[in-house]
């Protein structure tokens, strides 16, 4: 479980990638300063298990299902990646409850500076629209934002000038992918009350 509040802008070092997936290097030295084999990190809204440990960065197994499922796969080796090590009891839960389980990747439609942040457009994969509701939460590649604004096939969100410096989407433009995560109570809920998708 993770809280969307990324700890650190990371460095993707090394990707070898095979038929059924692969492994990645990463460079995080405030994650992996605290980090051993087995322990959840998020990168980019992905909850991956480390494998290996050494001077500021670490190393983690990629399964086929994750690049099917997120635009891990469209990383390169310089590439950012925001990362947060796996809550624990003690965590402030700055953001909401993510779990690193990516529900959809999402395309940027637009951004619109504003005098200090900018909002930004989000094309929505198809089923996932019902999840997303005004002033709710979402998780962006990682990052808890609030939306303020949805329709039938996108969202949007504005980003403050600490979310633009400290993680990828300061970086990313109209046209990049991003990894997102629907709050998962409106998934509960609806599995409860019986609601076929």
């Amino acid at each position: 479980m993770f809280t969307g509040i990324v700890e650190e802008l990371g460095e993707v070092v090394r990707l070898d990638w095979h038929g059924d997936g692969g492994v990645a290097a990463l460079r995080g030295p405030l994650v992996a300063s605290g980090a051993g084999p087995g322990d959840s990190i998020a990168v980019n809204g992905v909850c991956l298990t480390v494998v290996e440990v050494d001077a500021g960065g670490f190393t983690v197994d990629v399964m086929k299902e994750t690049f099917d499922r997120s635009a891990l796969g469209t990383l390169a080796p310089g590439d950012p990646v925001n990362l947060e090590r796996a809550a624990t009891l003690s965590t402030r839960l700055g953001g909401h409850l993510v779990q690193g389980h990516v529900d959809g990747v999402g395309r940027i439609v637009s951004r619109t500076p504003g005098d200090r942040w900018e909002d930004v457009t989000i094309e929505l994969p198809p089923g996932l629209t019902r999840y997303v509701v005004e002033k709710g939460s979402i998780t962006v590649d990682g990052v808890s934002l609030t939306v303020v604004a949805v329709d039938d096939s996108t969202f949007a969100v504005s980003l403050i000038p600490t979310t633009l410096a400290l993680t990828t989407l300061g970086r990313k433009g109209a046209g990049d992918l991003v990894n997102l995560e629907v709050d998962v109570i409106g998934k509960y809920v609806e599995k409860l009350m019986g609601v076929d998708r």
